[in-house]
């Protein structure tokens, strides 16, 4: 018990103060490293307006695309970027990321935090609750990026004819398989499993019925909530690995657009 209570003096003491020996600093840290570099980098690439297409590859920051006329300022991701930062900021597992990382809430068990209060999530952040509904959106995007890989393996059947605009080539297309193609795959896969991990997700397809005999197609829904949560419990693994993906991918289409990788040499067959 006096040790229990040292330990709380620390603790309170001030921000930092702890009992621990261990690198408790190195998981915050890094999170605030990724968390800050891939919003810096995501911020940059909506405003560039520029090179998010290339042959038969649309960058998932510009998808679904928009052929409207905006003002030059106003980038047409900004049109669709909500989406996917509402969810991904709303969601279960990146509000204890960046709450401890960011506002220090608490930065780690065990160690002194700048605020001596709590009051939960009130006020401001009543925002969080709006999650089920980004998980929605999140589904629908799931499908437009399906849909952006279909189109990932369509070129055309003439190596002179050019792309007119986004998955638009000028003439007939055929099957083909670039590295795009596979980079694509894999955001959706791991966006996919990312979503199908989600809690809402869970509650949606199932964890809200107390009593799956009772209820119509109750045992299917069982069963898919049992598989989904094969993904819950990575749920977090598939946060960060989804998140650094889409940003890989969003790079290799800018590489392709820019002409820096030729589409000679991303096609495979």
């Amino acid at each position: 018990m006096a040790t229990s209570h040292c330990c709380k003096d620390i603790i309170e003491r001030s921000f930092g103060a702890t009992l621990r020996r261990d690198n408790w600093w190195v998981e915050p840290l890094t999170m605030v490293v990724v968390l800050l570099g891939f919003v810096i980098y995501s911020v940059w690439r909506a405003f560039e307006h520029a090179n998010y297409w290339g042959g038969p590859y649309l960058s998932p920051f510009y998808s679904p695309h928009f052929s409207v006329d905006l003002p030059r300022w106003c980038s047409p991701a900004f049109l669709i970027i909500w989406v996917p930062a509402g969810f991904r900021f709303t969601c279960y597992y990146f509000r204890k990321a960046y709450y401890r990382s960011f506002a220090s809430q608490p930065i780690a068990c065990g160690v002194g935090k700048p605020w001596k209060s709590y009051s939960g999530e009130s006020k401001l952040l009543l925002f969080q609750n709006l999650h089920r509904f980004f998980l929605y959106l999140a589904i629908a995007f799931i499908v437009v990026h399906i849909y952006d890989l279909v189109k990932a393996t369509r070129w055309p059947v003439s190596a002179a004819a050019a792309y007119t605009s986004p998955h638009h080539a000028a003439g007939p297309t055929e099957f083909g398989i670039g590295i795009g193609t596979i980079v694509i795959l894999i955001d959706v896969i791991l966006l996919t499993g990312y979503v199908s991990g989600c809690h809402a997700f869970r509650h949606l397809v199932g964890g809200c019925i107390d009593a799956p005999s009772r209820v119509f197609l109750g045992r299917l829904r069982h069963r898919i909530w049992r598989g989904v949560n094969v993904f819950n419990e990575h749920h977090n693994m598939w946060g960060w690995i989804s998140l650094a993906w889409v940003g890989f991918t969003d790079f290799y289409i800018r590489m392709v657009a820019s002409g820096t990788i030729s589409l000679e040499f991303d096609r495979l067959f």
